[in-house]
């Protein structure tokens, strides 16, 4: 049979001056808000109702990090009755996540209604707002999952700096490094093709120049906007391209551990690229994937005398980025239990062998590989 490719982005991204003058298109429709409770409480929801004048909204602001299904539930139960015409999610990657999520299981109750999609985020991270990807938690279980489906991909993303303008340098960090890895793992994984690439690559640029510059100033407005935009096109690159071992990973041990997930992945990253790179054993299929990191050093500016070079140029520009960010080098440094980690790193290992992402990185893992790299990573 062939082996093909393809690539297929569903959103139409409003990006610019006068962002929310885009809602005014929902004049006199029903309108279902998810949101967190901080966004609800320090101005962004009020500021975008304004623009939803003659509209019959419903606010469901209970969204929280990494979502679990508890939460889902409840926000599907009220808008399956609200039967919105368009659901927004106004928030980071946990409620937009969380409106996927419901947006789901309301289109699976009532399949006669057509529900346009919104996201406007208002963290530079998850690219979610162009995503087919969702994380939820099942605490219970002490895991998170991430839910693939080409349906949950929203109708149109809201590109407005302004709303990340306020975030703390910490959480800037924090989801900055998330893009970084988003990028990085679109470009090796097995997905890749030369039009994920150009998203990936430019993100890339974008996030290396400008990441810095949001994290020092958070008032920059031009260096928050690149961050804004960088998000996005990591998210058009992987949710086609695929991602690796270092969201399989970051998965199992937030879910275990409830580490920051930008952070988790922060830290993993340069030993993720070590090994998917061969540059202990350089094993049979690495050459190609250390080429492409290469590749990437070279377009951010970094001296590239050879491909390993260029691999641990890269390397050491993450490692440079994490000091800078007061990022410990190993998720010890975090202040978690060491004990509890060295204990939990056998279903941690086996939660990243299983998850979906682990599937789309270009050197195929085995447990012991797994749990090298949560060894590594623990310190």
């Amino acid at each position: 049979m062939p082996s093909y490719k393809s690539f297929s982005p569903r959103t139409e991204i409003v990006f610019g001056e006068g962002l929310l003058d885009r809602l005014h298109a929902y004049r006199g429709q029903r309108v279902g808000i998810v949101t967190d409770a901080f966004m609800a409480k320090s101005g962004p929801l009020e500021r975008v109702l304004r623009y939803l004048d003659g509209c019959e909204v419903k606010v469901f602001d209970e969204a929280i990090p990494e979502p679990p299904i508890a939460t889902v539930t409840k926000g599907a139960g009220i808008f399956a009755e609200f039967r919105p015409q368009v659901l927004l999610a106004l928030g980071g990657g946990s409620p937009i996540d969380a409106a996927k999520a419901i947006l789901s299981v309301v289109r699976a109750t009532d399949t006669a209604q057509t529900i346009e999609f919104v996201a406007i985020p208002t963290t530079s991270g998850t690219g979610s707002e162009v995503t087919s990807f969702a994380i939820i938690s099942d605490p219970a279980k002490g895991k998170k999952f991430p839910l693939i489906a080409k349906e949950m991909v929203p109708d149109v993303a809201i590109l407005d700096p302004e709303f990340v303008r306020t975030a703390p340098p910490k959480v800037t960090a924090d989801t900055g490094m998330d893009v970084i890895t988003h990028a990085l793992e679109a470009v090796v994984a097995n997905g890749a093709s030369h039009f994920t690439d150009a998203f990936a690559e430019k993100s890339l640029e974008l996030a290396f120049a400008n990441l810095p510059r949001a994290y020092d100033d958070g008032n920059d407005m031009q260096a928050r906007d690149a961050m804004h935009q960088s998000s996005c096109l990591a998210g058009l690159a992987f949710s086609e391209a695929g991602l690796g071992v270092s969201h399989g990973l970051a998965h199992a041990i937030g879910g275990r551990m409830h580490l920051v997930h930008g952070r988790i992945n922060a830290v993993l990253l340069p030993h993720v690229i070590a090994w998917n790179a061969g540059l202990e054993d350089d094993a049979p299929g690495c050459r190609e994937t250390a080429g492409r990191y290469a590749r990437i050093a070279s377009r951010i500016g970094l001296d590239v005398p050879s491909v390993r070079a260029g691999v641990i140029a890269l390397i050491r520009a993450i490692q440079a980025l994490n000091q800078r960010f007061s990022i410990p080098s190993t998720l010890r440094g975090f202040g978690m239990d060491a004990e509890e980690y060295r204990r939990a790193m056998p279903d941690m290992a086996a939660a990243a062998m299983a998850d979906a992402c682990t599937a789309g990185n270009p050197r195929r893992p085995t447990l012991g590989e797994l749990s090298m790299l949560l060894g590594r990573a623990g310190g």
